[in-house]
């Protein structure tokens, strides 16, 4: 299976501005920016997009393992902090804060046990240190 998305920029770094789409067309030309990546503008930027990412795969990882050990999940939030070193231009850590209820039937110790399993095996956290590949072309 193969997941898809393009960006398009154009300009300098803090004139230029770029969009960026998704297969699925959920972001579509959606507008992204230095002010947006480095300040505060209207749009997203990629370290929002990981941040999103590996909250959505970490809940839903949290959830399959839930059902794994015989548990119905109930709610099951996460919030996920990207921390961008702003002078060393690299992402630093993600910290996960998942919040769970009405899981009936799982202690306390339980709940972090599969949430620690899911947050080393969903597949976001795996990708963060994955080999990359690149081909260019210019014309």
């Amino acid at each position: 299976m193969k997941r898809t998305a393009h960006a398009h920029w154009n300009g300098t770094l803090q004139e230029g501005k770029g969009e960026i789409s998704t297969q699925s067309t959920t972001l579509n030309n959606t507008q992204y920016s230095f002010k947006t990546r480095f300040a505060d503008g209207v749009g997203t930027n990629p370290e929002e997009l990981i941040a999103a990412a590996h909250a959505g795969c970490f809940t839903m990882a949290v959830g399959a393992a839930l059902t794994q050990a015989g548990f119905t999940p109930g709610d099951l939030t996460t919030d996920a902090i990207l921390d961008l070193d702003m002078q060393a231009l690299v992402i630093v850590g993600i910290h996960l804060e998942l919040k769970g209820s009405a899981i009936d039937g799982v202690s306390e110790d339980q709940f972090k046990e599969i949430a620690e399993g899911a947050k080393a095996n969903c597949i976001i956290s795996k990708a963060l240190s994955v080999p990359i590949t690149l081909t260019v072309s210019y014309q």
